[in-house]
């Protein structure tokens, strides 16, 4: 059942969303969406058969293809690079009831597979800069997870935040001068930025509601994100400096993972609003 409505949107949001577009209808478990840089594929985590791996798909829908088919243990959050030639991604080597998550980088069609970040601790969410010089993560190996950044070689680590709370999520500015991500370090997980060397760390949502999952919006104007200050999980987008937020989905499924399409003009996500989960668009008219 398609659910319509209406939003008041600010100056900086000329446009309003269309009716979602369903992609994908076989209902399993699907996250992590990205779009490749020249807009013609999309690339997500999906467990099928048991598996969770690294799947692709045409933009426009279609038939989905594993990215890495040889690997047999868990991967999953790939993230293409500026120039579309490669992928980074979580790899999780199995041991016990745990595994040894590490981070990964191939090409675009899964050959020449290697490790760019080994092993610490629990290595996760790994995202290209625009420039494609370095990739930020996530790590817990100081205890709390925080963010840090590496070279594209593997090289001069850097680690940007220390806070004793959660920072997840991270997501580069399209011109790659500051980090959007969730943190709780004010209690709830909110929507923080930052520069791009760590400084200047700004809470950019408010409320007792969670926050989570910023994309920017090509452009640099707006984000992206997922809340449920409505009550259940919705996309909203807000202005760069937090003001204007308003629901781009409002339905009672549950809308997660927003990923923009290079143009700007379309946003992916994940939700359940047909029982399963499965890829859908909204087109920014």
């Amino acid at each position: 059942m398609w659910v319509f409505f209406f939003v008041t949107l600010s100056p900086l949001h000329p446009f309003t969303p269309s009716l979602p577009q369903r992609l994908t209808t076989d209902g399993s478990f699907k996250q992590h969406l990205q779009w490749s840089p020249d807009g013609k594929t999309l690339l997500f985590t999906r467990i099928h058969q048991g598996k969770m791996a690294l799947w692709t798909m045409p933009a426009a829908g279609g038939e989905m293809t594993r990215l890495l088919p040889e690997h047999k243990e868990p991967h999953f959050d790939g993230h293409f690079s500026p120039d579309g030639k490669r992928v980074v991604y979580v790899y999780d080597q199995l041991q016990g009831t745990d595994g040894k998550l590490r981070i990964n980088v191939c090409n675009a069609d899964g050959t020449d597979d290697k490790t760019l970040v080994p092993h610490q601790a629990f290595e996760e969410s790994p995202r290209w800069s625009p420039d494609g010089k370095r990739v930020l993560w996530v790590s817990t190996r100081n205890g709390s997870p925080d963010l840090f950044a590496v070279g594209a070689d593997g090289k001069d680590e850097k680690r940007l935040t220390t806070d004793p709370a959660a920072d997840l999520h991270p997501a580069w500015s399209p011109d790659g001068k500051q980090i959007a991500f969730t943190s709780g370090r004010t209690g709830r997980q909110k929507v923080h930025v930052m520069k791009a060397d760590g400084t200047g760390v700004k809470k950019l949502t408010d409320g007792e509601f969670l926050d989570a999952w910023p994309a920017w919006r090509p452009g640099g104007k707006q984000i992206a994100f997922v809340s449920n200050r409505a009550g259940n999980y919705d996309l909203w987008l807000t202005d760069a400096d937090g003001a204007g937020a308003v629901n781009l989905t409002r339905h009672p499924g549950q809308d997660t993972s927003p990923a923009w399409s290079p143009d700007g003009k379309t946003l992916a996500f994940v939700s359940t609003r047909h029982g399963g989960s499965d890829v859908y668009v909204l087109t920014m008219e």
